[in-house]
C-alpha cells in the first residue's frame, strides 16, 4: 500500500469501519467512507460519500463520485457494511432476512463487483471482507445472520483464488464480539470491556493492508483472550 492510495471502506458510521477510518487518516492514507449516515468525525482524508449498499445504483454512484473527487488510486475496499437480526427461526420475520441478506452479502457483492475492474487495471489491490465468528459456527437464534456471515466467507474464498494472479489480495477477518452498537438490539447480551476493542481490530486491518505485496493473508480469526474477564 502506498501513501496517495484510496481505501474504501463502508459501513463508516460507527463501530470497526469508523474505527479502522480512524487509524487510515492517522497513517496519512485517503479515505472514502461510505455509509448511510456520516459520522460524527472529521479529517482533511477522509471523505464522506452517502450510499446504501443494499441498493446496487447507490453503489455505482458511490465508485464513480469517489473516482471523480479523489482520483483513480483505488487500492482498498473493506467490506464492513453489515448488521444481524436474532430470533427463533419459525419467529424471524421474512423481512429481517432479506434485509440482512441485502446488505451483509449482496451489498459486499456489488461494491466488490464495481471495484475490482479498477483494481485488475493497475494489478494491485486488496479487498478486506468483515465476517464473523458466527461466519464459521452457527449460533443460537442467529440461523440467518450466521448464513450471511458463512456466504462472506465462501465469497471470500472463491475471490481470492480467483483475483490472486491479478496481483489483488482478498482477506476474510473472523471477529468473536467487538464493543460496538452491534449488541444495542440483541437481547441478554451488554457490550463490555472484556470484548474485543475496535481500536485493536483497526490495527489488525491497517497490519494486513500494509503486507509486503506478495503477501497473502487469506483468513484471520480474532477473539478476546477473557471474554469473561480475568479469574479472581
Amino acid at each position: 500500500m502506498q501513501q496517495n492510495d484510496i481505501i474504501i471502506v463502508t459501513g463508516v458510521s460507527k463501530g470497526i469501519g469508523l474505527a479502522i477510518s480512524k487509524v487510515l487518516c492517522e497513517k496519512g492514507y485517503t479515505v472514502a467512507g461510505w455509509g448511510r449516515t456520516q459520522p460524527a468525525f472529521s479529517d482533511i482524508n477522509f471523505h464522506f460519500f452517502k450510499c446504501d449498499v443494499s441498493d446496487h445504483r447507490q453503489v455505482a454512484s458511490a465508485v464513480q463520485q469517489t473516482r471523480s473527487r479523489l482520483g483513480e488510486h483505488i487500492y482498498g475496499l473493506i467490506n464492513n457494511a453489515g448488521f444481524g437480526h436474532f430470533g427463533k427461526v419459525e419467529e424471524l420475520e421474512l423481512d429481517k432476512w432479506h434485509d440482512m441478506f441485502n446488505t451483509n452479502v449482496h451489498g459486499l457483492m456489488y461494491c466488490t463487483r464495481e471495484v475490482v475492474p479498477f483494481m485488475k487495471a493497475k494489478q494491485r489491490g486488496h479487498i478486506i471482507n468483515i465476517s464473523s465468528i458466527a461466519g464459521l459456527n452457527g449460533i443460537v437464534q442467529g440461523s440467518g445472520y450466521s448464513a450471511t456471515k458463512f456466504a462472506v466467507r465462501g465469497i471470500s474464498h472463491s475471490l481470492y483464488a480467483e483475483l490472486r494472479e491479478d496481483g489483488i489480495k482478498v482477506s476474510c477477518v473472523y471477529p468473536g464480539s467487538v464493543a460496538t452498537n452491534f449488541f444495542d438490539t440483541v437481547e441478554g447480551i451488554n457490550i463490555s470491556p472484556n470484548m474485543l476493542q475496535p481500536d485493536d481490530v483497526a490495527t489488525l486491518l491497517l497490519q494486513l493492508l500494509q503486507s509486503p505485496p506478495n503477501f497473502l493473508t487469506v483468513d484471520v480469526e480474532i477473539r478476546p483472550l477473557q471474554p469473561k474477564g480475568k479469574k479472581n
